[in-house]
């Protein structure tokens, strides 16, 4: 009973996503959108071409962070507006159907984001990755985009309207930005702000993402990719926790 549930709901969440043409195109093209804007960046600068790419594949994993998080959040709560999440309450499903539901219907779209803005970087940069790599690295993202996902569900559960939604954006956004890694070393960090960013999925991706562009391969850090699915499955349960009508 409980597996039918969950694809129910995954099924309605991929019918509806079918017939939302607009936001389906602004979930694919606004990281697409990023993407470039991060090329337009770096071109700017006077980092040479070798060494750009110790940025440019983190900032396209903090883009789709970025856009999973807010269209998650988003939508949750205006699911919740529309009086969807009552009416599966009320017809018997549990919290975890529910989030579990929600997570493999919106877990295709983020997949095909992940896609796309990984080939847009390899095109628009040359990165000259193996497929090897290039595929690690993807499992560095998509990993990042699920998480992502869970996060926006759980900052949903605070929230009754989509303005409600905004002020939690800089909140969880930003920090796990500035304090990633990418642009500072942790390390040189005031011991308040490395704490902080220990609490940022970001974190720990840019970590894995590093080794893989040294040369490295997932493994190479294996506490920072482990700590990418266990932050996920205990943010998860905190969404589930807290998920309501």
């Amino acid at each position: 009973m409980g597996r039918r549930r969950t694809w129910t709901v995954a099924g309605r969440v991929l019918r509806q996503i079918s017939r939302d043409r607009r936001f389906v195109i602004t979930a694919i093209l606004a990281p697409l959108l990023l993407s470039f804007f991060v090329k337009t960046l770096l071109d700017t600068t006077a980092i040479p071409s070798s060494q750009q790419t110790r940025f440019v594949v983190p900032f396209g994993a903090y883009i789709v962070h970025f856009a999973t998080f807010i269209l998650t959040a988003i939508v949750l709560v205006r699911e919740r507006v529309a009086e969807t999440l009552e009416r599966m309450f009320v017809n018997g499903y549990q919290q975890a159907e529910i989030i579990a539901g929600y997570l493999i219907g919106y877990t295709t779209l983020a997949t095909v984001v992940s896609v796309l803005v990984l080939s847009e970087l390899e095109i628009l940069f040359d990165l000259g990755y193996t497929f090897f790599q290039l595929s690690e690295v993807f499992v560095v993202i998509w990993l990042l985009s699920v998480i992502s996902m869970a996060l926006g569900i759980l900052v949903s559960s605070f929230a009754r309207t989509e303005g409600q939604v905004i002020p939690f954006i800089p909140l969880v956004i930003v920090p796990s930005f500035l304090f990633s890694g990418i642009i500072v070393a942790v390390d040189l960090l005031p011991v308040w702000a490395q704490v902080i960013s220990r609490l940022s999925p970001m974190y720990y991706a840019n970590l894995v993402i590093q080794e893989i562009i040294a040369g490295g391969t997932l493994v190479s850090n294996l506490g920072a990719f482990l700590a990418l699915p266990a932050y996920g499955t205990a943010i998860l349960a905190l969404a589930t926790l807290t998920l309501r009508e």
